[in-house]
């Protein structure tokens, strides 16, 4: 049965600052793991907040762990992070964009930034 994993453990996986742990989180992903978009929006705010990782670096990381780690909708995950890594939106509103783009839900938000961005993603689709 797969593991429900959090951002603790995929942070471990990832950064391998704490070895045993490290060595813990790559068996339980290898065994099968899923995590959710809550899980991965936190990863991504630990790793750019905490840890100063560029958004390029943390996209490329997340995008080859959505190979190891299933989630909902990971189309929707791999768009949010290529918005994420081109762009300077927060990552949640880079997967109201994707979700816009792939799912087809209609975002209303009072957000000018983010309203910006996702009419300019909607035309050029």
């Amino acid at each position: 049965m797969a593991k429900l994993v959090d951002a603790n453990v995929i942070l471990r996986h990832l950064l391998r600052d704490v070895e045993e742990q490290a060595a813990q989180a790559r068996i339980i992903i290898a065994g099968g793991a899923f995590t959710t978009t809550e899980v991965l929006a936190e990863v991504v705010y630990v790793l750019q907040g905490v840890y100063k990782v560029p958004r390029g670096r943390i996209a490329e990381a997340l995008t080859a762990l959505l190979g190891e780690v299933l989630t909902d909708h990971a189309d929707v995950m791999e768009k949010a992070l290529a918005i994420y890594a081109s762009g300077s939106l927060d990552f949640v509103d880079c997967v109201l964009i994707a979700r816009a783009l792939i799912l087809g839900d209609d975002v209303f938000t009072f957000d000018k930034k983010l309203n910006a961005a996702l009419q300019k993603q909607l035309e050029q689709k």
